[in-house]
């Protein structure tokens, strides 16, 4: 059986993906953590909570399974999850699910 082939640009995004929905989003739930460097090649960017593209990723629920799967994801690897109310001025955000429908972009990875 022959696997798919994906093929990936492991080149810097010249322009990092933006949620085209331009809510609001305090008052949701994000996944505040230890600082941790973004992986993309001589980007400097750190992260404090769980990013997509250096956008904090929103929940609308405090209890949604798959905020607490990254949490979980988090707590795996050391970075001390803490759930935590959004807040406008901790930086950017995109919606969880606005994210995966936009194909999960990551910082750095660009599908081809």
């Amino acid at each position: 059986m022959e696997q798919a082939r994906i093929d990936l640009d492991l080149g810097q995004a010249e322009e990092l993906w933006r949620e085209d929905d331009a809510d609001d989003h305090s008052g949701w739930f994000c996944v505040r953590t230890d600082p941790f460097p973004c992986p993309a090649a001589g980007c400097t960017f750190v992260a404090d909570f769980m990013t997509a593209a250096h956008l904090i990723l929103v929940w609308e629920q405090r209890d949604d399974p798959n905020l607490l799967r990254q949490a979980q994801n988090a707590k795996e690897v050391g970075r001390n999850p803490r759930i935590a109310e959004y807040q406008s001025s901790f930086g950017p955000s995109a919606s969880y699910y606005a994210w995966e429908a936009a194909g999960r972009p990551v910082h750095g990875i660009r599908a081809r």
